[in-house]
């Protein structure tokens, strides 16, 4: 038994933020019913093929969860959805602005017809403002909330490599939906929540917002160096791989100076006795680590940052990373049967001591349409109609 198991959650989901939610409800044993667009279905489903011929993106993020193909511009359509509805838990979408109230769907006519339903939103920028219209992918919220202008170098600001705004979205809206559950357990009624991509990634950029604020200057754009610390980022061992480091302390600070540069009388010296004087000295103070790094591999370098208790990582690939030796020791890869076969997948990053996550098929579009309907009380006569008639 999952802690969601009895949960009904249905979707007019597309690409990412949305189905991260429901994937991680659908992890602890959420029913999760994905209504896709005839044909196609979901986009993200065409953004590659490289699972195997499937979507990367798609593979990730639906996995445990239910299709069936609805043309909600068809009455029929509306009727089948409404009725599925009926007896829902929760109700997930992130179509663009307006679309789900033009179809019908919108919040208050929900919650007056069934005031147990939790209806959770998710949207680029909210529900109501002069931005509410506009059209927002991940990159473009990166850009508004000001994440691009300090991640990358000095000379070319960065985007992020994932997509962190569709993923801070939908990991509020998770939390959201949970908190609603917890709710509803405890008063018998439902809730309507909205999570906005822009809001979700401005509560991860505190730190830059209140150095900016009350600082008086922004952080500056540093590469894979810190803004605020040094010595904290890469730095290039002399067999040319890239050793990562940061130090947080004076204790680690006089540790450094120790064991790794082997110079005591550095911890001193009072160009680089506190973060901020090693800040303001840093070039000077990155070409005596150079001197010393230029003759030690990055192996030896890191076996120095060990004994000194030093933070420290390897530079890895993502191909280095799924083959992670901490990955393989906590067994943290499972595998999922899709249309193209088994595929790996990491189980979700919370551990429960008792609990294993559900981690079933991602689907066909369409593949469970069928069986929904009958449980449902259609009959097959009727598919039949719907399927002539391009409902489904």
């Amino acid at each position: 038994m999952l802690p969601l198991d009895g949960i009904t959650v249905v979707t007019l989901e597309q690409a990412v933020a949305a189905p991260f939610a429901s994937r991680q409800l659908a992890d602890l044993g959420a029913r999760v019913i994905k209504v896709e667009r005839p044909g196609t279905g979901d986009f993200a489903r065409q953004y590659d093929s490289a699972a195997k011929g499937m979507s990367s993106h798609f593979v990730w993020l639906n996995r445990s969860k239910e299709s069936i193909t609805l043309d909600l511009q068809h009455p029929d359509g509306k009727f089948i959805l409404d009725k599925i509805l009926s007896e829902a838990d929760v109700f997930i979408q992130n179509l663009k602005p307006g679309a789900v109230d033009r179809l019908g769907f919108c919040s208050d006519v929900l919650k007056e017809k069934y005031p147990q339903l939790i209806i959770c939103g998710i949207s680029g920028y909210g529900s109501y403002g002069p931005y509410k219209d506009k059209k927002a992918y991940d990159l473009l919220i990166q850009c508004e909330t000001g994440v691009v202008s300090i991640t990358g170098t000095e000379e070319t600001p960065s985007k992020a490599g994932i997509s962190i705004a569709d993923i801070a979205a939908g990991m509020y809206a998770y939390s959201g939906i949970l908190t609603a559950l917890i709710s509803r357990f405890k008063t018998g009624k439902g809730q309507v929540l909205e999570v906005s991509m822009l809001e979700a990634l401005g509560e991860w950029m505190g730190y830059p917002l209140y150095y900016s604020e009350y600082g008086g200057s922004e952080p500056k754009r540093t590469g894979a160096s810190h803004a605020t610390i040094y010595p904290y980022g890469p730095f290039l061992a002399g067999d040319e791989k890239l050793v990562f480091m940061g130090i947080q302390n004076e204790r680690e600070w006089a540790n450094f100076c120790e064991i790794v540069l082997e110079d005591p009388a550095l911890k001193a010296d009072t160009s680089f006795n506190s973060n901020a004087r090693r800040l303001a000295n840093s070039s000077q103070l990155k070409e005596i680590i150079d001197a010393v790094f230029q003759n030690l591999s990055a192996e030896a370098i890191i076996s120095r940052l060990e004994k000194a208790e030093i933070a420290n990582a390897h530079l890895n690939t993502v191909q280095e990373f799924v083959n992670h030796p901490q990955l393989k020791i906590r067994n943290r890869w499972r595998h999922v049967q899709s249309p193209a076969g088994m595929l790996k997948a990491l189980i979700p990053p919370v551990t429960f001591e008792d609990l294993e996550p559900a981690m079933n098929p991602i689907p066909t579009v369409g593949e469970h349409t069928e069986s929904i309907l009958k449980e449902f009380g259609i009959d097959a006569s009727t598919i039949d109609k719907y399927r002539t008639t391009g409902v489904l």
